[in-house]
């Protein structure tokens, strides 16, 4: 008859022999796929199984058409404006945007920014300043041109306002307190 001490010792040896690993196999899971008949009481499930069940089809084509990718190396589109590139990326990419070239002080911001590594907070902080920044040089290029700019309009405060009236409210609320808040410490800091 073995003592408490024995058995521990025993159970001890077991657990460094590795018996726990002999059985391991035991105990593996191996997941197994539904049936259809399985999945048959989830709405629309298996509607792309059988053709007549497919939203597109008569439409859809067979075989489907697709884009053919570009034999070979792209060529490369000419660089008509200032193209900021990543630190990430040597080079620049075969096709870029051109419409939006940095210019004024937000396109110094953009230059700026892309000093700095993408998985910097910088870049991007800097980046939505110029965004910014780029919006009000907008508005001042619009009055130079002699329109005035529906900036409601264009902020989309009508739809807002049919749509997300509490959400309007909150936002216009947020923005007063804040703007009170930045007069009253102005008048605090002058006196």
């Amino acid at each position: 008859m073995q003592t408490h001490d024995q058995v521990d010792e025993t159970s001890h040896q077991h657990h460094h022999t590795g018996h726990a690993d002999e059985h391991q196999q035991d105990y593996l899971m191996v997941p197994q796929r539904p049936t259809r008949e399985q999945l048959a009481h989830i709405k629309g499930w298996g509607a792309d199984l059988d053709r007549k069940n497919r939203p597109a089809v008569p439409m859809e084509r067979t075989p489907p058409r697709f884009i053919h990718a570009h034999e070979g190396k792209l060529p490369q589109q000419p660089e008509t404006v200032e193209i900021l590139t990543s630190t990430e990326r040597p080079g620049i990419t075969p096709i870029f945007g051109t419409v939006q070239p940095p210019k004024g002080l937000s396109g110094m911001l953009r230059r700026l920014a892309f000093r700095w590594s993408e998985n910097d907070m910088r870049h991007w902080l800097i980046l939505l300043a110029a965004d910014r920044v780029n919006v009000v040089e907008g508005i001042g290029e619009d009055l130079a041109k002699g329109k005035v700019p529906n900036v409601l309009a264009e902020m989309g405060i009508k739809s807002e306002w049919e749509h997300n009236k509490a959400g309007l409210v909150k936002k216009a609320a947020i923005g007063a307190a804040v703007v009170g808040t930045a007069v009253y410490l102005m008048r605090r800091r002058d006196r």
